[in-house]
């Protein structure tokens, strides 16, 4: 339940906030972190607010030291999260990059999702989802916008990365179950055309 909301939502649409040893609340996007702990929505702005009403502490019934910055700490977090599933695609063979490979992989259709840099140049993403429809028709291949392209290259070890894509398989859903908790976080949920 959101500890803000009072709404009941699946704990796939919550984050859990944990209190540290010291009394600071820190974001436990992964719900691993022993001890009690405070599930607010996944969402950006629910986080804000939740700091601004003095939630943590209310649901603690304890007083904790909340950061001003904790919204932008759970982006953080589930940007590395996201990131560290594309690093770990990319180790086992299953993520190509370069717009050749990438156009080359989306149209034989055996694309699990293609990745946009968010900062890529309009024409590039334009001729990316040309062959995304060559290769899979009308149906919604999941297509991740959510890192910039130093993002990617970061996470994936490489420079200058604009265009990747995942093969289907576990290791492409759990990079997109990460993009779609980041995505519902920043609410630039766009999965009408499969963008997140």
């Amino acid at each position: 339940m959101c500890a803000l909301t009072r709404e009941e939502r699946p704990a796939s649409e919550l984050i859990r906030f944990a209190v540290s040893p010291e009394g600071d609340i820190l974001p436990d996007v992964d719900g691993k972190a022993p001890g009690r702990g405070v599930w607010i929505t996944c969402s950006q702005q629910a986080v804000e607010e939740a700091v601004k009403r003095k939630v943590f502490a209310r649901s603690l019934k304890e007083n904790v030291k909340v950061p001003p910055d904790l919204a932008q700490m759970v982006r953080s977090r589930l940007e590395q999260r996201l990131s560290g599933a594309l690093g770990l695609a990319r180790k086992a063979g299953i993520l190509v990059t370069g717009a050749a490979k990438v156009a080359g992989l989306l149209e034989t259709g055996r694309a699990g999702a293609l990745i946009t840099a968010r900062d890529a140049a309009p024409d590039g993403r334009r001729k990316m989802l040309q062959s995304m429809r060559r290769g899979f028709g009308e149906e919604k291949l999941p297509h991740i916008e959510s890192l910039s392209s130093a993002q990617l290259g970061l996470a994936l070890g490489l420079e200058n990365v604009i265009h990747a894509a995942l093969t289907s398989g576990a290791a492409a859903n759990s990079a997109i179950e990460r993009a779609h908790r980041l995505s519902a976080f920043l609410a630039t949920d766009r999965e009408e055309d499969g963008t997140i």
